[in-house]
């Protein structure tokens, strides 16, 4: 069996299970099958899909970001600092301050070879310390601006502008992934790096533009919850979304080794894990079961990834 029919296999495995999950909660669980509970899955959903894709990419290359959520508070607390300089240069900031931190980490990656969990992890501690620095030591910061709360709390043409902004950045990345020259050259760096160099694949730059989109999808992400909130907290937002999204790429079928992507099983795998929390909150399970369900499901997953014994 080939490796697009496994990854295809799991990801429809993964669609069945979310297409039972969904049936079993319109039976049984109250108020579940509303359109008001769907957009507020949607809702939720979106922050967690923007990182996941950007997360996508980077497990394809063999890697891990465990960054994205301090870089989403980055981004949140560069737009509230400087939002009374207006929302361009605000959200522009935000965006081209988390990108440059991803290319930090890519360049440590690619050039100095340090691995990336190691990266990314002194990212995630270090990052979380900026983002309350540079937000008055960890002030809570309000937002009042009308023009970017539309980016959390707006709408166009019924359907909300988070959701909207995920489904962009979905049929972005798999135009990337499907039809753009980086797509293969994520793919080939992941496969065997050291075959793809000598094929020609320029993979240092090919790792430092994986690691710089996923922190600038982590920025619209933290951006998204900023002004969903209508603050940006710098100890709160993104926080455990780097698990959220390492679930969600899992789950759909992406390998951890690298070399394999779907960026539709990333989006059934987040459609699957929002719904396993969503459903449980509303059957008033304790949170601490939900983060144990959550956690067998990632296990699982890895472990239908395991490679066959010869």
């Amino acid at each position: 069996m080939n490796l697009r029919r496994v990854a295809l296999s799991r990801e429809y495995a993964a669609l069945a299970v979310l297409v039972v999950l969904v049936l079993l909660n319109s039976l049984f669980t109250p108020h579940f099958a509303t359109v008001s509970n769907l957009w507020n899955i949607l809702l939720q959903l979106a922050p967690v899909l923007i990182v996941a894709l950007g997360m996508t990419f980077v497990i394809a290359t063999g890697g891990v970001d465990l960054s994205v959520g301090s870089v989403m508070a980055i981004g949140a607390a560069i737009a509230a600092v400087l939002m009374e300089r207006g929302v361009v240069i605000a959200v522009g900031a935000a965006l081209v301050g988390a990108a440059l931190i991803g290319v930090l980490n890519g360049s440590m990656i690619a050039s100095l070879r340090v691995q990336p969990i190691v990266v990314t992890l002194a990212t995630l501690i270090g990052g979380r310390g900026l983002a309350q620095i540079i937000s008055n030591n960890g002030e809570l910061m309000t937002v009042s601006n009308a023009a970017f709360l539309e980016i959390g709390r707006g709408s166009f043409a019924a359907v909300p502008v988070p959701v909207l902004l995920a489904l962009v950045a979905t049929a972005l990345a798999m135009f990337a992934l499907r039809a753009m020259t980086i797509g293969r050259y994520v793919l080939a760096a992941g496969g065997n790096a050291r075959a793809a160099r000598l094929s020609g694949v320029p993979v240092r730059r090919t790792l430092v533009t994986v690691y710089a989109a996923s922190a600038f999808l982590a920025a619209v992400a933290g951006l998204i919850m900023a002004a969903r909130l209508g603050a940006s907290d710098a100890a709160k937002i993104g926080q455990n979304m780097e698990l959220d999204a390492i679930a969600a790429v899992v789950v759909g079928g992406t390998a951890l080794s690298g070399g394999r992507a779907t960026v539709a099983g990333t989006v059934v795998g987040a459609l699957l894990m929002q719904v396993i929390a969503t459903s449980l909150n509303m059957l008033l399970v304790p949170y601490a079961w939900s983060l144990a369900i959550k956690a067998v499901i990632i296990l699982v997953a890895v472990f239908l990834q395991r490679p066959a014994r010869a």
